[in-house]
């Protein structure tokens, strides 16, 4: 199997797999459904390069070469390395991906990344996504919620002058046991104090049961809490109030936000989440569409949930019902001459025209989602 890099400066870079022709050996692509059938999930991948003989040794001098600060330096002139990465090419571990909140999905990420951590280091390129690719978007309104949310969130709106939304996804969870649990976990655990490490809180476990929250609780529960349509400042607050942000977002001081991706990046988890969201949310200015994948606004709300619980969550800045912004802790103070691409980092959550009809379209039926105004971010994004 051959693949090649498809890579355009600052967007994702993207795995194309390709197969070759019986005739001469010439590349031809498979489609979007043929080639998701051919891949393989990146344990079962380690898996089968441990029972080849030449795949075997070339991975374990692989995972030496990534550890330790030395290696950029290894990967780009370490003979070794290169030889080991010139073949891992070629073997099935380049082109396994993980299945989101599958079993195990830490070490899968982790096999994903010993063959692609140091491809696209450096510079403002992106990482590719090391999830499957989601499903083309063939219906104007995939959220699945229609039946649920239009009558109760939608129709709110509209009949009820004093109705909160969020207060009524509060209400819908904790008549859900699953939901209920989760939900009670996390805000213990990110409410706690941790006076022996002078903390007000440990964000660590807080984060871990941010996570579990959304990873395990249905999307037709948890991102109801999450993105519930707000008309009004409490609604908002309550909304910006979710995820218990003393705890789980703030923190003493900003880091810039070049800092927070380095950190991101060095853990397969949060690197992980953060490509699948950019891989779903962000589209270059002036490209048709607004999302990615046939502007299908669930995957883009499903990865931006997924980074809630890592060092990258994000959250509402403020308590705005009508020019919100969603944007990590951090900004770009100090950036020097990466100020550039601290802001065009940045941009990918505060001027992001996908996530923000995402959101808008929340919960709304077909017809509203087709009648509904493509709305484009400011262009100067609040003061975060």
């Amino acid at each position: 199997k051959i693949c090649k890099i498809v890579s355009c400066k600052g967007s994702s870079a993207v795995l194309v797999p390709m197969v070759a022709n019986e005739s001469q050996g010439s590349p031809g692509t498979r489609s979007t459904r043929e080639a998701q059938s051919q891949w393989v999930d990146c344990i079962q991948a380690s898996e089968m390069c441990s029972q080849d003989s030449r795949c075997s040794p070339r991975y374990r001098v692989m995972r030496q070469c990534l550890v330790g600060k030395e290696k950029d330096a290894m990967l780009d002139n370490n003979r070794d390395c290169k030889a080991a990465l010139e073949v891992l090419h070629n073997s099935s571990l380049y082109d396994c991906r993980c299945k989101r909140a599958m079993k195990n999905e830490l070490q899968c990420l982790q096999n994903y990344w010993t063959i692609h951590m140091g491809l696209n280091e450096g510079g403002d390129m992106e990482d590719s996504s090391p999830y499957e690719p989601v499903a083309p978007n063939r219906q104007p309104d995939v959220f699945g919620l229609a039946s649920i949310s239009s009558e109760i969130l939608h129709g709110c709106l509209i009949s009820e002058k004093d109705c909160n939304p969020c207060l009524n996804a509060t209400k819908a969870c904790n008549l859900n046991s699953l939901c209920k649990r989760h939900r009670s976990s996390y805000i213990t655990t990110c409410s706690r104090s941790d006076t022996n490490k002078g903390e007000s809180c440990n964000r660590k476990r807080c984060h871990k049961t941010l996570r579990a929250f959304m990873d395990r609780v249905p999307p037709e529960l948890s991102q109801r809490l999450i993105f519930c349509p707000c008309q009004s400042e409490g609604c908002a607050e309550r909304r910006r109030q979710t995820i218990v942000p003393d705890c789980s977002y703030t923190d003493k001081e900003k880091p810039n936000c070049l800092e927070l991706r380095r950190v991101c990046r060095a853990d397969a988890l949060c690197r992980s989440r953060l490509a699948d969201y950019i891989a779903n949310c962000w589209m270059a200015p002036n490209t048709v569409g607004t999302c990615p994948n046939q502007d299908n606004h669930q995957a883009c709300l499903n990865s931006l949930a997924r980074l809630i619980g890592t060092e990258m969550t994000p959250n509402y800045v403020d308590n705005s019902f009508t020019n919100w912004t969603i944007s990590p802790w951090c900004n770009c103070i100090g950036s020097g001459n990466q100020e550039e691409e601290c802001m065009n980092f940045l941009r990918y959550f505060t001027d992001n025209t996908c996530l923000r009809n995402a959101i808008q379209a929340y919960g709304m039926d077909d017809t509203a989602i087709k009648n509904m105004t493509v709305s484009e971010p400011s262009v100067t994004s609040k003061a975060i």
